[in-house]
């Protein structure tokens, strides 16, 4: 079964140091290909927890939108995982060139554990297993950022990851399913990482430009949480006329719906 199965929903340092949300990441199982997104704080506890268990050596590949730690804590055990220890030499691991050689968050140990590693730019598409994907552009964020689109023959998925919104971020993506990392309830210029996520509004300004069959809303700050995103999701739905969810730890989406 193809479906999106979300490890983690915490956004920014609150939330995931103290772990009010999970910090696990996405895990998409696409055409009989497995690709781990992101994997913060604690996600092989979580594989392991999942109902069912997820199994690391079931992946073909491991993404990472950023090297910030909510986002790449757990990559170094994540790649020993999925290769039985380094045992079997297997997968793929893509990462932007600033994860990889500057203040590196991938270790070069691990590195001859996967078939290859591929450094993200702007633009670009890559392959892995039966699916490709596209960086489409260079998000603005204290680190080197880029968002994914994801195709197969069936169905598109884009994952806006952490950005400040700039004009025409909407025009970048596209898909059946968008999934966006909203962090903030609202903006507040003198708070001094606001600018570097994305909030409500801005969410909304996406979404009814896109129009996807399916918006949801993860990686959430603690004003998000809050706000309830449940009930912020639920409005947005009402607003815009398009079916808008919030992640919830653990919860599964089953793509064959669309």
């Amino acid at each position: 079964m193809d479906f999106i199965k979300f490890l983690g929903t915490a956004g920014a340092r609150v939330v995931v140091t103290k772990q009010l949300r999970a910090s696990g990441g996405v895990w998409l199982s696409l055409q009989g290909t497995n690709i781990l997104i992101d994997p913060g704080p604690g996600t092989l506890v979580k594989c392991f927890s999942s109902k069912p268990k997820l199994s690391p050596l079931d992946l073909n590949g491991i993404i990472l939108t950023h090297k910030h730690l909510d986002h790449s804590n757990d990559i170094n055990i994540m790649i020993e995982a999925m290769t039985e220890g380094g045992f079997r030499r297997k997968g793929a691991v893509f990462a932007p060139s600033d994860a990889l050689n500057e203040d590196p968050v991938i270790l070069k140990y691990v590195r001859e554990y996967v078939e290859k590693i591929e450094v993200l730019v702007e633009g670009e598409v890559y392959s892995i297993g039966n699916i490709k994907f596209s960086t489409p552009v260079k998000h603005v964020h204290p680190v080197e950022t880029y968002g994914l689109i994801i195709y197969s023959s069936r169905i598109t998925i884009s994952l806006i990851a952490d950005t400040l919104y700039f004009e025409g971020l909407e025009n970048y993506y596209r898909g059946d399913i968008l999934i966006l990392n909203t962090v903030r309830l609202e903006s507040k210029s003198n708070l001094k990482y606001d600018i570097q996520h994305l909030t409500v509004q801005d969410a909304k300004k996406i979404i009814s430009h896109i129009r996807p069959k399916l918006a949801i809303l993860t990686h959430f700050g603690m004003t998000l949480l809050k706000a309830r995103p449940w009930e912020v999701a639920q409005q947005l739905s009402e607003e815009l006329g398009i079916k808008v969810i919030s992640a919830n730890d653990g919860m599964q989406i089953n793509l064959s719906e669309f």
